[in-house]
């Protein structure tokens, strides 16, 4: 598992810094990259929910193995892309490969371990690939910068190698008895959540509106269609007896409204300090490694602290807390205060990987029997979307901004930051919905 989202989180990490040098080779704005990143994590969305179904049915290490070749391939044709629409083509076999590869190693976990162990289990596997933030914004900085931005997706290749090397040896081949998948339910969801972040991308330009608006109407009717026909359903793609479970609910639902803002912040720092601060990529990924920091310091405190204080707690608290980190952004207005603004992103590397940790791990935590391999696909689905949504979030109103209402680049930037910091803040009281005790039963 750490191999598999050292990889993932690499290839974010490391986009992020090179997107601007890319729209330049690529002869695209870089304010309009965002479907390098959206692309991916929309097509991680939409396959993660049969990664499940494909590894209790054919085996978890050959699932594993095969999901590792295929992001392989996709990184490699990602490098040989000329354009920007052979590079968002390349990005969706890459996210392919993605969908089956994190989701079935964490399924893997959550089945080999007792579940008073999960939570120390999960913090410890994802320690390693929290190495991957710190060296990916510098790693892409420095690759466009004296190499060419095409390593940042050829170095996928000897990692994903590694990968299969000891997914031969170290992954059990655990397999269970499933029902045949449920294909309509498949399509109707996927075409949904399709529909949703391609009405937000074209919202954002001019003349496009009613195209959006078009697009957002007919996934809200697919997906009122998905529940009507999961209902009815013997095995639906995602049962609705998940929701039943509070615990499940309330994190599935303060999953993605949290990450709405979160998310959009990865995307348009380094935007921000190469397009108006005239940083150089590397320089961007020195300001960003702090993050990176933060978040591998603070993993050994996570646990201990949600013993002392519970989820219900932490969450409530930690989620305010980002939201208000997220609206000091705005108060960036000069690449010299990056002295400032340094210890400012060691918090919010820190606070992230607190939030992530206790949502995650109180999502499934109350999931038994065939519910965690559904909860387990479901969960990473919603994470997905949510990213793609924060980003298309972002963008759109950072577009918005400067396109309709004619707002300057850094002040648009700076409302962008304040809006994504309200938003977080707001999505914080939705955990006030858990129960005082949520959790307990892990620690």
């Amino acid at each position: 598992m750490a191999i598999a989202l050292f990889m993932q989180i690499l290839d974010a990490t490391i986009l992020n810094t090179a997107l601007p040098k890319m729209a330049t080779a690529l002869g695209e704005s870089p304010l309009n990259m965002q479907w390098a990143v959206i692309s991916y994590a929309l097509t991680l969305a939409i396959f993660i929910p049969i990664s499940g179904f494909l590894a209790d049915k054919y085996g978890s290490r050959n699932v594993f193995l095969i999901a590792v070749s295929i992001f392989c391939v996709g990184s490699l044709l990602c490098a040989l892309s000329g354009s920007l629409p052979a590079l968002i083509a390349s990005r969706i076999i890459q996210g392919i490969g993605g969908a089956m590869m994190t989701p079935v190693a964490r399924l893997i976990l959550v089945k080999s371990f007792p579940r008073n162990q999960l939570l120390s289990v999960m913090n410890f596997a994802v320690i390693p690939a929290l190495i991957a933030p710190l060296l990916g914004p510098l790693l892409g900085g420095y690759l466009v910068e004296y190499a060419s931005w095409h390593w940042i997706f050829l170095i996928n290749i000897p990692m994903g190698l590694i990968g299969l090397i000891l997914g031969r040896s170290l992954i059990p081949d655990l397999r269970e008895q499933i029902n045949r998948l449920d294909w309509l339910g498949f399509f109707l969801f996927a075409t949904a959540v399709s529909g949703l972040t391609l009405a937000l991308e074209f919202g954002s330009h001019v003349g496009q509106l009613n195209l959006a608006i078009v697009l957002a109407i007919t996934a809200i009717v697919l997906l009122v269609g998905y529940f009507w026909h999961a209902k009815r359903h013997a095995s639906p793609l995602f049962s609705l007896s998940l929701f039943k479970v509070d615990t499940f609910r309330i994190g599935i639902a303060g999953n993605l409204f949290t990450r709405l803002g979160i998310s959009a912040v990865p995307f348009l720092l380094p935007l921000l300090l190469q397009v108006v601060f005239d940083f150089s990529p590397s320089q961007a990924g020195w300001f960003l490694a702090p993050i990176a920091i933060g978040a591998m310091g603070v993993k050994p405190l996570v646990t201990p602290a949600i013993r002392r204080f519970s989820f219900r707690v932490v969450l409530i608290v930690n989620t305010i807390l980002l939201g208000l980190l997220i609206m000091a952004l705005s108060l960036f207005k000069d690449g010299s205060q990056w002295v400032i603004f340094s210890p400012l992103m060691v918090v919010l590397g820190a606070c992230n990987s607190i939030q992530f940790s206790a949502m995650n791990t109180i999502t499934i935590s109350d999931l038994q029997g065939q519910q965690i391999s559904s909860g387990n696909s479901l969960m990473a689905v919603n994470q997905q979307l949510a990213i793609g949504f924060g980003i298309a979030f972002g963008a759109t109103v950072l577009n918005m901004l400067r396109g309709r209402w004619q707002v300057e680049t850094l002040v648009a930037f700076h409302d962008t930051f304040l809006l994504l910091g309200v938003v977080t803040i707001l999505s914080g009281l939705y955990f006030l919905r858990l129960p005082p005790k949520a959790g307990d039963s892990l620690y």
